[in-house]
């Protein structure tokens, strides 16, 4: 079954892709309508959107999907219910097809909240305690979103249609407008619901590189993209969400610092990016957010599949500290993670360098203060710092575990990342070419050169913090390993407010009045104590009470 749902899939984004290059060649939208039923006061149709952005995004879902699938044949080759695996992930990424070509709200939250089951299926796909812990904080997260979500489908009823693309501004449009960027910050993890994005690291390798390149996290962007002609009228949303996004940034910049586990690190550095184009998104650039979310999605599924390779060379061991000189043993997977983390950093001429040169361009020519521009200039730095310690940790390094075992690449295996690898080498100018306009902006060479001078920076950063690491604060390295304490906040400080109505139950029922007699008569002896009480100061309470009702209706008089 897998092979043949990766064969019709490669060929179904070679179609996507042909058919997205002749929307974007005449660059036009068409709006398709299939009426379901009209019973003469009540029309029920759906609409379906093809536009450029659309087209575009489809086709990338649909590539890294093949990418995926082509990569589980290996990585879940002894899984027993692979068929199940397989649904599982199709279901997904049908789900995010669903909020891709339906511009109708109905749809839009069936495609939402597909994502939002499907992923915690997911993620609980081992069944141990620490999986199954993680879709629980991952699904309630969600679940926030959701709510959200279906408040503003409610609150459209009042424009009589739930078309996204034709709403327009009233009296109440900022309560639309905070609901909208609540559900987009829930599924795109921004700061304070960024904790669910490592925990769900628990799912398998596959899913993780779906979810974190352009289905889940992707979904609360795209939401904000297509949402935006509505969202730009409150002028707060920028500030608000730009706000959230610089700081989601820097946290992930410093908490990827202290992380030595692999696919959480990944999993920092796409929560990092999505704060990019949060950012951007704030600085009334959807297009360019949009460029980086396509070219984050080619680099970021290829980062996780040459980890998932190198994972399954050392009987899935994802301890950083454990690989070393991968070059050696897998010459064109390493190639390929080099690639994939230099498009992250902005490196020229790969994928990431278009549009992070854009977004920092269009930042410098911005009236922003001082501090945002402290935070943003750190967060990149910090990106080309984790970047750096990652791969000279996996590549050059040596080789520090004993369970490491050496596998031979074979045609087949790289035949998975070869795709995204020329995604993430030409991804970027093609796009570039094809849908970004040509800006001159008025910037200076010294200005020019400053994402260079960034990138600099953060690879001296990545060298010195690998020699100097064991020397830093145990504090600042709890600190950013939690997240700035946003794991424990975002999970322990609920566990009494949601054990104390199980305890009461228990305490009530199985230890109560269900117990035993003895039980029964104790509970009726406090009952009849607490009464005896009260008629003994039968007039003085009654007073009490009298005066204080009074007191109560004079103060809403």
């Amino acid at each position: 079954m897998l092979k043949i749902l990766t064969k019709l899939m490669t060929l179904l984004s070679f179609l996507i892709m042909v058919a997205t290059m002749m929307v974007c060649f005449n660059m036009e939208t068409i709006l398709i309508e299939w009426e379901i039923m009209n019973t003469g006061t009540t029309q029920i149709s759906l609409p379906i959107i093809i536009d450029p952005h659309g087209m575009i995004f489809l086709s990338t879902v649909s590539i890294i999907t093949s990418s995926v699938l082509q990569f589980s044949k290996f990585y879940m080759k002894e899984e027993k219910f692979q068929d199940r695996f397989i649904i599982l992930v199709m279901l997904f990424v049908v789900s995010m097809m669903f909020m891709i070509i339906f511009p109708h709200a109905m749809t839009l939250l069936m495609g939402w909240d597909g994502l939002g089951i499907t992923s915690f299926v997911l993620v609980i796909y081992y069944q141990t305690p620490k999986s199954l812990g993680a879709g629980l904080i991952t699904a309630l997260t969600n679940r926030v979103g959701d709510v959200m979500l279906l408040i503003s489908i409610a609150y459209l009823l009042n424009q009589g249609q739930w078309l996204i693309i034709n709403i327009w501004s009233d009296p109440f449009y900022k309560w639309l407008i905070s609901l909208i960027t609540i559900a987009a910050m829930t599924k795109s993890a921004q700061v304070p619901f960024s904790s669910w994005l490592p925990a769900a690291m628990a799912a398998p390798t596959p899913v993780s590189a779906l979810v974190h390149s352009s289905t889940l996290v992707t979904a609360g962007v795209f939401l904000l993209f297509r949402f935006y002609p509505l969202l730009k009228s409150w002028t707060m949303f920028n500030k608000m969400l730009m706000m959230t996004a610089t700081i989601t940034m820097l946290m992930a910049g410093a908490s990827a610092m202290a992380e030595c586990d692999m696919k959480k690190i990944i999993a920092l550095s796409t929560l990092s990016q999505l704060g990019v184009m949060m950012f951007t998104i704030s600085l009334n650039q959807p297009n360019i957010a949009f460029f980086h979310l396509i070219t984050h999605a080619l680099f970021k599924a290829l980062l996780f599949i040459c980890a998932g390779f190198m994972i399954n060379s050392h009987h899935h061991s994802q301890d950083l500290r454990t690989m070393g000189n991968m070059v050696t043993q897998m010459p064109m997977i390493s190639s390929s993670l080099v690639i994939a983390n230099m498009a992250l950093c902005g490196a020229p001429f790969l994928a990431g360098f278009y549009s992070k040169d854009s977004i920092i361009e269009l930042f410098m020519i911005s009236n922003k203060n001082m501090m945002i521009i402290i935070m943003f200039a750190s967060a990149t730095i910090l990106t080309t710092a984790y970047s750096t310690r990652f791969s000279l940790y996996v590549i050059l390094s040596p080789t520090q575990s004993p369970s490491s075992q050496y596998t031979s690449e074979s045609p087949q295996e790289f035949m998975a990342a070869s795709a995204l690898t020329s995604g993430a080498i030409l991804g970027g100018s093609c796009i570039n070419w094809i849908m970004i306009p040509q800006m001159e902006l008025p910037l200076t060479p010294l200005c020019k050169l400053l994402p260079i001078f960034m990138m600099i920076s953060g690879i001296m950063m990545g060298l010195i913090t690998i020699y100097y690491q064991k020397k830093m604060p145990s504090f600042s390295i709890n600190m950013n390993a939690l997240m700035w304490f946003l794991t424990p906040t975002s999970t322990h400080s609920f566990q009494p407010m949601l054990m104390w109505m199980p305890l009461w139950q228990l305490k009530i029922t199985d230890q109560g009045w269900n117990e035993s007699p003895q039980l029964l008569f104790i509970n009726n002896s406090s009952l009849s104590l607490s009464i005896l009480t009260s008629q003994n100061n039968s007039i003085t309470t009654m007073a009490s009470s009298m005066f204080l009702m009074m007191i109560t209706i004079m103060m809403l008089i």
